[in-house]
């Protein structure tokens, strides 16, 4: 038995030291509670750094836009692409069952780092640019299969909501890092891309901590069921009877047993659930900056969209854990599913009622934000501990393809989703597209600013230069047709023109004198506007478009949560936290039951499987 438990080990023995320090993270014995806290720290560590990294582009979107003169339907493919890279790079993640899961991790934090921090600061073009966000994409779909299953293998049944509560900061974390760093760094540097040098240096240094206490469990541990930390004994137990047959035999044809329909439905329905969370990693930086605007009617910076950001994605942390936490003492998942989609369902509607309004206060939607948050919270982490242990009740040797699965659904609606983003929200491409004639700064204005203070004065400057210019205007061109007609030369006639004339010139003199104060102290505004008249009229258009393209597209994501209640059915767990300790009890009888006649074989010689 000690020989089986110790085949790992001893083949690393047979390597070089150098092979063991870099690709040697195996342990044959499932830790106690202080080292096995320590490694879910270092997997959700490794997984909020990687989400920063994938999310660095969101925090200054407008800016790569700018910069590379890039429309925004290009970087919607960007995303796309990268998502549906990162689609199918989770389907081959499910060989982490079989080769473990720590390695994935670790060396993708390098090679993520490495992109981060060097590749996309080094691009020039557009092309570049798009090649190495989808190479970040490709790495990132293995790791969102490794990361939650080597969270699983250290988290037993009656912990992993809080387990799963803290694996999803990770995501979360990432865009609430984007935010804080782009908010208060952005203004300091010169460009855009000290954001991506800033994460990827962080990549990097993560990358060594998880080198040197990243650890993976034998296939013997890992691929057993533990439901509370009490089972350890028993998995030790078990697992010194396991051979490395029986290991290979429990992972012979994955996705045959897998691939089932609720496991299907399930996934899909997590993945339209968060179809509003996708929006808001990728989205919500240029929709706030396209949308809203300050009360003298610029429209917002980039520091104050990622301000607004941090209130969302601080809430959703602190919500993911308090929620784990609740979910793991009342040994209930469904409720918390089902009363956090009708929550985002609620809040999700006076949310997309704001695009209407673009001086809609930071407050409100700040408030509005933080009740998504938490809402999207209350679903999500108990439904990656129900889905998790769903899995385990098919095989817990396969909770790899599991999160496979889920990872390529996920990823693969997100993508095509995102298909349909420009389709349905056009106005994005001008607004984004012309923004630049509308912050371009003359005599310190903003010409946004002029344009929304002013746009009175400019419009009566515009109707009337011409109506000067010309003698035959608009206003006399009438009364001279009324002299001119048969019987204009009347008394009456001559009188009523005289009288009509007068007026006519009289505030002809007003108009020029108002002329002068309105247009002299604007000279290279009003040129400037003539200039760029093309770009003003689209910026215009895109900005009165936007509301609506905005809500149809929030509607889609309400539809997304309304999918997903069914398919809360297809988990598995309890309603009732009553009826759920009963299968506690009723487990914790059986595991001393079996605990004690493995013992005794054991003690008498005999096998124990």
């Amino acid at each position: 038995m000690a020989q089986q438990a110790g085949t790992t080990e001893s083949g690393e023995r047979g390597r070089g030291p150098l092979y063991r320090f870099m690709f040697g993270h195996q342990i044959d014995e499932y830790p106690g509670n202080g080292p096995r806290t320590g490694y879910l720290v270092v997997a959700v560590l490794a997984t909020i750094v990687l989400y920063y990294t994938y999310y660095t582009q969101t925090g200054v979107t407008p800016n790569i836009l700018r910069s590379y003169h890039m429309s925004f339907s290009f970087y919607v493919w960007i995303v796309i692409i990268s998502n549906l890279l990162g689609a199918f790079a989770s389907l081959p993640a499910s060989k982490t069952d079989k080769l473990g899961r720590a390695n994935v991790i670790i060396y993708g934090l390098l090679i993520v780092g490495l992109l981060v921090a060097i590749g996309v600061p080094n691009v020039s073009t557009e092309w570049g640019f798009a090649i190495v966000i989808s190479a970040i994409g490709l790495v990132e779909g293995a790791i969102l299969v490794a990361t939650p299953a080597m969270v699983r293998d250290f988290s037993p049944q009656l912990g992993r909501a809080s387990a799963m509560g803290f694996w999803t900061v990770g995501p979360v974390a990432g865009s609430l890092i984007t935010s804080i760093v782009a908010n208060r760094t952005l203004s300091h540097f010169v460009d855009w891309q000290s954001q991506f040098i800033i994460s990827g240096i962080t990549a990097l240094v993560v990358f060594v901590i998880a080198l040197l206490f990243m650890k993976d469990l034998s296939p013997q541990l890992r691929d057993q069921l533990m439901v509370s930390a009490q089972d350890r004994a028993l998995v030790e137990a078990r697992a010194r009877g396991v051979s490395d047959t029986e290991v290979k035999a429990a992972t012979e044809h994955p996705w045959r047993q897998i691939a089932k329909w609720d496991l299907v439905g399930s996934s899909f329905g997590i993945a339209v659930f968060l179809l509003i969370y996708y929006v808001a990693a990728g989205f919500f930086t240029i929709y706030y900056a396209v949308t809203f605007v300050n009360r003298n009617g610029t429209p917002l910076s980039t520091s104050q969209v990622n301000g607004l950001n941090i209130w969302f994605w601080g809430a959703d942390i602190v919500a993911l854990i308090v929620v784990g936490v609740l979910s793991d003492r009342l040994r209930v998942r469904k409720p918390f599913m089902l009363v956090g989609s009708l929550g985002g369902i609620a809040s999700l509607i006076v949310f997309l009622r704001f695009a209407g309004n673009p001086h809609t206060g930071f407050d409100t939607i700040i408030v509005t934000t933080v009740l998504l948050a938490v809402c999207l919270s209350l679903a999500y982490a108990p439904w990656m501990a129900a889905y998790t242990e769903t899995v385990e009740s098919k095989n817990p040797a396969l909770v790899g393809t599991g999160l496979a699965l889920w990872g390529w659904i996920l990823r693969l609606v997100v993508g095509i989703s995102f298909i349909f983003l420009p389709v349905v929200i056009t106005s994005v491409n001008p607004v984004v597209d012309n923004q630049p004639v509308a912050i371009h700064v003359i005599d310190g204005q903003p010409m946004q600013n002029f344009a929304v203070v002013h746009k009175a004065s400019v419009a009566f400057a515009s109707a009337h230069a011409a109506f000067l210019a010309k003698l035959n205007s608009p206003a006399i061109k009438p009364i001279i047709t009324r002299l001119s007609a048969p019987g204009g030369e009347t008394g009456a006639n001559i009188a009523a023109a005289s009288v009509a004339l007068g007026k006519t010139f009289a505030t002809l003199v007003k108009y020029q004198t108002q002329l002068k104060t309105l247009v002299v102290p604007y000279a290279a505004q009003l040129n400037y506007l003539a200039a760029h008249e093309s770009q003003f009229l689209a910026l215009t258009k895109g900005v009165k478009q936007s509301p609506t393209q905005w809500k149809r597209w929030f509607w889609v994501d309400v539809a997304g949560m309304v999918v997903f209640i069914p398919t809360i059915w297809l988990n598995r767990g309890r309603w009732s936290p009553k009826k759920a300790r009963q299968d506690e009890e009723e487990h914790d009888r059986s595991v001393t039951e079996e605990l004690d006649r493995l013992l005794r074989a054991e003690a008498a010689g005999a096998p124990t499987a």
